[in-house]
């Protein structure tokens, strides 16, 4: 099993930045990737970012490229969104997700059935 809790979460003003993180706990060296997904009311579940936590290679939605980054910290099984430049359109509740199906993260924005573990969400706001 694995447990992940994010927190970060804020309202800010667009153009303004944010950084989420992710702890995971349980069965960590299970995990292959790790993502950021996110749901605005009345939406879908989008993933904006991802990362392979073995190679390190990340992923980005065109949504967010160039504005997005997620690094990781593997000492303490921590996973990061930095968000620049906000816009309205990224409010949303934020999710982290983990899938221990192996093999190189699922393409963004991928499908959340391809993630097997999530944490309960932090919300971001932005306002204009």
């Amino acid at each position: 099993q694995v447990q992940l809790v994010e927190s970060g979460g804020d309202s800010v003003q667009a153009g303004g930045s944010l950084r989420l993180s992710c702890a995971a706990s349980g069965y960590t060296y299970s995990i292959n990737c790790m993502a950021w997904f996110r749901q605005a009311p009345g939406k879908e579940r989008e993933g904006v970012a991802a990362i392979d936590t073995g190679g390190g290679s990340t992923y980005y939605a065109d949504s967010v490229k160039g504005r997005f980054t997620i690094s990781q910290d593997n000492a303490k099984n921590t996973v990061y969104l930095r968000m620049n430049s906000l816009k309205p359109e990224d409010t949303a509740m934020y999710y982290c997700a983990a899938s221990t199906y192996g093999g190189s993260c699922p393409l963004l924005p991928g499908n959340p059935y391809e993630y097997n573990y999530w944490g309960q969400g932090t919300q971001v706001t932005v306002s204009s």
